[in-house]
C-alpha cells in the first residue's frame, strides 16, 4: 500500500509538473536586432523559440541563442535548462567607401566653372587698376594660371568626351564643323563649362599680350584690357587701333 501510494503521488507530481511548464523548443529562428552598440532582444517565454542577433564592432553575430528545456526530478523538482548557443560569426566591415561619382557631379563641373573664373578677375584688376606696378608686372610673366586654366580644361574636356564628340565636331563630308553639330555638341553643360575655360585661358592670354605690349611702347592697355575679359577680339581691336593712333600723334 505504501509502494502503491508513493507511485500514485509521483505520477500526479509529474502531471502538474508538465501542466504548469510547457516545454520550449530549441532555437532556429534568427533575426538582426541591433547595430553598433544598439543591442534589443526579443524575449517570448513561449512554445515558440527565441533568439538574439547582435552586430558589434563590425562583427556581425548570428545564431545566438537559447534552449530552454524543461526537466523533472524527484529529488529538485521542476527546473528550467538554459543552453546558450552561438552558431556562427560573419565578419561584417563598416568602411568608407569611396564612390568615383563625386568626381563627375554636377556640382564639380559648377565648382570649377566659379574657380575658373574668379582665378582670372585678380590679374585683371592688377593689369586695370595698377598696370605699372612690379607685382603686376610679376605677376603677368608667371605661367602659373594658364597651367592651371589648361589642367581644368583638359580635365572637363575628359569628362564630356564621348565616342560622336569628333563626329559633331566633323559633321560636314569635307570635314570641316557644321552648325547643328556644334550646337547640339554644346547642349551638355559640362561640354559648355569646358568651352568657358578655354575662353578664360586665351582672353587671359591675349590680355597679357595686350598689357605687355603697352608697357613696351608706353600705350594706355587699361580699356582694351577690360573688354579683353568678355570681348575679346574687341579688346585686341581697341588695342590695335589705339596704338596706331598713339604712333601717328
Amino acid at each position: 500500500m505504501v509502494v502503491a501510494g508513493i507511485f500514485i503521488f509521483a505520477h500526479s507530481m509529474a502531471i502538474s509538473s508538465c501542466l504548469c511548464h510547457p516545454l520550449v523548443l530549441p532555437l532556429k529562428d534568427k533575426q538582426p536586432i541591433g547595430t553598433w552598440g544598439n543591442v534589443g532582444v526579443d524575449q517570448r517565454l513561449t512554445s515558440a523559440p527565441r533568439s538574439m542577433n547582435a552586430e558589434t564592432f563590425g562583427r556581425q553575430i548570428t545564431g545566438v541563442g537559447t534552449d530552454l528545456q524543461s526537466e523533472w526530478s524527484f529529488l529538485g523538482g521542476s527546473r528550467v535548462i538554459i543552453r546558450p548557443q552561438v552558431t556562427k560569426f560573419i565578419r561584417h566591415q563598416k568602411g568608407f567607401h569611396i564612390h568615383a561619382s563625386w568626381l563627375s557631379g554636377p556640382q564639380l563641373v559648377s565648382t570649377v566653372f566659379t574657380l575658373g573664373t574668379a582665378g582670372v578677375l585678380p590679374f585683371y584688376t592688377l593689369m586695370v587698376f595698377a598696370p605699372k606696378a612690379e607685382l603686376t608686372k610679376k605677376s603677368m610673366e608667371s605661367s602659373i594660371p594658364y597651367v592651371v586654366l589648361g589642367v581644368l580644361y583638359a580635365y572637363l574636356l575628359y569628362l564630356s568626351w564621348t565616342p560622336d564628340t569628333l563626329r559633331l565636331m566633323f559633321a560636314s563630308k569635307y570635314w570641316l564643323p557644321e552648325l547643328p553639330g556644334i550646337a547640339k555638341m554644346f547642349s551638355s553643360e559640362i561640354t559648355l563649362a569646358s568651352a568657358w575655360i578655354h575662353l578664360l585661358a586665351v582672353d587671359l592670354f591675349a590680355a597679357r599680350h595686350v598689357f605687355q605690349d603697352g608697357l613696351q611702347n608706353q600705350i594706355e592697355t587699361r580699356h582694351s584690357v577690360s573688354l579683353c575679359l568678355l570681348f575679346c577680339p574687341i579688346g585686341i581691336l581697341t588695342h590695335v587701333i589705339t596704338k596706331a593712333l598713339t604712333k601717328s600723334s
